[in-house]
């Protein structure tokens, strides 16, 4: 139990860190390579920023535990709108300028509810995750469709001041491209090692494990980032962060894990009680920030009131965890 849990400390520091490396070696290549600006904002670091659950959940549905992966993706949507855009509004109010995101908010809704129709029979076969991964090559296509497209956006101006900030040469980002996703690889199996250790030992299941812990750990690059471009103003970058990673957690991190080992029993709490909080923070999220009467803006009590509702839910699923320990 004491090795299982520094192996989720140790996984949770290096995935953290080797995830920022990874994703800024990333973009500093796609810049070298002449990619256009709101081009690498919304693939390359989206992807990226995404990578250590994709990488997690992929492990762990190859070690045959596809509850850690489903509540790794669900956990992290629901880390990302009510953790890290609750208290990054709490901290400071957030406005949409850029017209992508408010057309990434319905997209986003939609991708929710799509994922909740497969669930509704208690399993999700492969081939239906074959059709999120379909829809995640989809979204990426459309990404880069609007990014071409959406030149003079608000959000580009803010992104090139991010990515000059982090400029670096070739090889220096080449060498950090692949370093990187070794390590986030290696710290992907010592921390679905312990997590699935730990839920063994407190007799809850992965899933819970998934939604608590994990999810709270894979979303730490989201937060940093979220919260630092709302201290610098750059507001679309910060919301569209969160959105980019939860269509792609949906579409891409369930569909890797339900593609390498389908799940002919999911939990039914899945519906009752963890697909509504994440479809329930999706409508407000998109009720707050899509402005329908001008722009989007998600000021400190919307903020509370996703904070709140974070807290409430990592509050129930703990306390799961602990009437099973005892």
């Amino acid at each position: 139990m004491v090795l299982a849990a520094v192996a989720i400390i140790a996984g949770f520091v290096v995935l953290v860190w080797s995830a920022d490396q990874f994703v800024e070696g990333a973009a500093a290549t796609a810049r070298h390579a002449g990619m256009p600006t709101l081009l690498i904002g919304m693939v390359v670091v989206g992807f990226g920023t995404s990578a250590p659950e994709m990488v997690v959940s992929a492990i762990a549905a190859i070690n045959g535990s596809p509850g850690l992966a489903l509540g790794n993706a669900y956990g992290s949507n629901i880390a990302n709108t009510g953790l890290i855009l609750g208290l990054s509004a709490l901290i400071i109010p957030l406005t949409v300028h850029s017209k992508i995101v408010r057309k990434e908010l319905p997209l986003l809704l939609a991708i929710t509810l799509l994922s909740g129709a497969f669930l509704w029979n208690d399993k999700l076969e492969r081939w239906e995750a074959i059709i999120l991964l379909t829809g995640f090559f989809a979204l990426i296509g459309w990404s880069v469709f609007s990014a071409l497209q959406g030149k003079g956006d608000r959000m580009e101006e803010d992104l090139a001041g991010e990515l000059e900030a982090h400029a670096m040469p070739l090889g220096r980002a080449l060498f950090w491209v692949v370093t990187g996703l070794l390590l986030l690889i290696a710290s992907s199996r010592m921390l679905v090692w312990g997590a699935v250790t730990v839920a063994e030992s407190l007799g809850v299941s992965d899933l819970v494990i998934g939604l608590t812990i994990v999810a709270l750990g894979t979303s730490l690059p989201e937060l940093a980032a979220t919260i630092v471009a709302a201290r610098k103003g750059e507001h679309d970058i910060a919301i569209g962060n969160v959105v980019g990673s939860n269509m792609f957690n949906l579409l891409a991190v369930v569909g890797i894990a339900g593609t390498i080992t389908p799940m002919p029993n999911v939990p039914p709490e899945v519906l009752t009680r963890d697909w509504p909080m994440v479809i329930g923070l999706t409508i407000a999220l998109f009720v707050f920030a899509y402005g329908f009467r001008g722009q989007g803006r998600i000021n400190r009590w919307e903020g509370a009131a996703l904070l709140l509702a974070y807290l409430g839910y990592t509050g129930y699923l703990i306390t799961t965890i602990t009437r099973a320990a005892l």
